[in-house]
């Protein structure tokens, strides 16, 4: 048995291989580079890295995909699922780490601690008089998907003492309500009386800019704007444009459309914008867990299990899978 994996997986991830299958690290984010390898691999682990088509079409032993990770926008899930070979993901892995980077940029936003720190580093210790920092009780933090993340994001502000409003187009007014936020069935509507904004939801095409200089502009002049679920849920260039003329007071952010962003984006120098370098789920704890819940999704698969946690369950309705249980 044969994986390649695109970046190593932690050693309790490999731990779980010993005496069960050899392993290929590539180090190297497209396996288009190395399809010499790919022709007897059981299993493709990737972490932040693509699978697309061709990947697929010539790996012909090929028989299970797995992420790190809840997503899979750089699989190409449709693909794999019409040659029956299941994407194994990771949900639940990074639930805790994502929510507390999320509320810990918005902590280091509402406390002006990066611009604190750099000047008065360099000598100013008059930026303590700026007045850029506030208080986070009693602010209205929206969040914009209510899934597994946004939930344990939700709980933690709710118990600092913040009021909490949420949108999800999946979950009805009653569980939303159940939550402890107040429901709103237009995020649009939501953007224009919140103090905060989180964002919780996948990239798709209903996703996709779903934030862009209309909304931007419809938010407060207070307003902060966090992201740590993927890029391209904002639109970039308009964000920048909404900090440089100070539309909004601050973002952070964990992700980008391009991964790592070019060294003249002009997102690494907007105002006001805490980066981060896609590392909300990268904790010690939760790459453990993906590592582990990944490694063992896959060599179930490979055993003709049909593991659970897939990107898509219909993959499980391919003739190669007649018969397993």
């Amino acid at each position: 048995m044969k994986f390649v994996m695109t970046q190593s997986v932690c050693k309790e991830g490999l731990e779980l291989l010993e005496g069960k299958a050899e392993y290929y690290v590539a180090d190297n984010g497209d396996p288009n580079n190395y399809l010499g390898e790919m022709q007897d691999v059981d299993a493709l682990i990737v972490r932040i890295a693509k699978c697309d088509k061709n990947v697929i079409e010539h790996s012909p032993n090929l028989k299970v995909i797995g992420r790190t990770g809840v997503g899979y926008d750089s699989v190409d899930v449709e693909a794999a699922t019409a040659a029956g070979i299941p994407v194994v993901i990771t949900p639940g892995a990074n639930n805790r780490s994502v929510a507390e980077h999320a509320v810990g940029m918005m902590f280091a936003i509402a406390k002006n601690f990066c611009q604190a720190e750099n000047e008065m580093k360099a000598g100013n210790w008059k930026i303590r008089d700026v007045g850029r920092a506030f208080e986070l009780l009693g602010k209205k933090v929206g969040f914009i998907g209510l899934g597994a993340i946004g939930r344990e994001a939700q709980k933690i502000c709710k118990g600092i003492g913040m009021e909490t409003v949420g949108y999800d187009p999946y979950l009805s007014r009653e569980v939303i309500e159940e939550l402890g936020c107040e429901y709103f069935a237009d995020y649009r509507e939501m953007l224009k009386v919140c103090d905060i904004i989180s964002i919780h939801v996948p990239l798709l095409d209903s996703t996709r800019d779903m934030i862009g200089r209309e909304e931007l502009e419809s938010m407060k002049v207070s307003a902060i704007l966090i992201n740590c679920s993927r890029g391209g849920i904002i639109n970039e260039e308009a964000l920048v444009e909404a900090l440089n003329q100070g539309r909004i007071a601050g973002a952070g952010t964990d992700v980008y459309t391009q991964e790592p962003p070019a060294s003249g984006s002009p997102l690494l120098t907007a105002k006001n914008l805490l980066c981060s370098p896609h590392s909300a789920a990268q904790t010690k704890e939760a790459v453990i867990n993906m590592a582990q819940m990944c490694v063992e999704g896959c060599l179930a698969v490979i055993n003709g299990e049909q593991w659970p946690y897939v990107a898509d369950q219909k993959v499980y309705e391919h003739p190669k899978w007649k018969g397993s249980k």
